[in-house]
């Protein structure tokens, strides 16, 4: 195959290639400026995987970082060798059984994929598209100066 032709051809959207996708972008939120769209992305194609019955949720668990020190729970999703939480829902709570807290040994498998190649998978799987990158910057004035003596107002 041409090299030039697998850079731009993408992924199938198997199993393993979304789990590791969804990790892949998770990864990057942990650390991102502005990680908005790329949690609703790892979420969106986790629900989309969850009805199409390639994750599951598995139960709960208390979050270990909850906002404004209250005690808050997350669900677990197994997806692949992968396994991610997700915000619950009211049914959640009341079919998922509460696994406690998160086991800290329990890591997922490391995987090699760009941020690139990942976002591309997860938005033609989801049909999510990225928010324009357009921002509207004030025009940069340039100084004016005074001849010496002359008023500033």
């Amino acid at each position: 195959m041409d090299p030039d032709i697998r850079k731009t051809a993408s992924l199938k959207p198997t199993i393993a290639n979304l789990s590791q996708a969804i990790f892949t972008v998770n990864r990057h939120a942990k650390t991102a400026i502005n990680p908005k769209f790329l949690y609703s992305l790892k979420k969106q194609a986790l629900e989309k995987m969850i009805k199409e019955e390639k994750a599951t949720k598995t139960g709960l668990h208390f979050s270990r970082n909850p906002r404004f020190s209250q005690q808050q729970s997350d669900v677990l999703v197994k997806c692949g060798d992968y396994t991610f939480h997700i915000p619950p829902t009211k049914e959640d709570f009341e079919e998922l059984p509460h696994l406690g807290h998160l086991d800290q040994h329990s890591r997922n498998p490391k995987t090699r994929m760009s941020l690139s190649k990942a976002k591309q998978l997860l938005q033609e799987y989801t049909g999510l598209k990225e928010p324009s990158q357009e921002h509207h910057k004030r025009k940069q004035q340039k100084p004016e100066f005074k001849k010496l003596g002359d008023s500033f107002f």
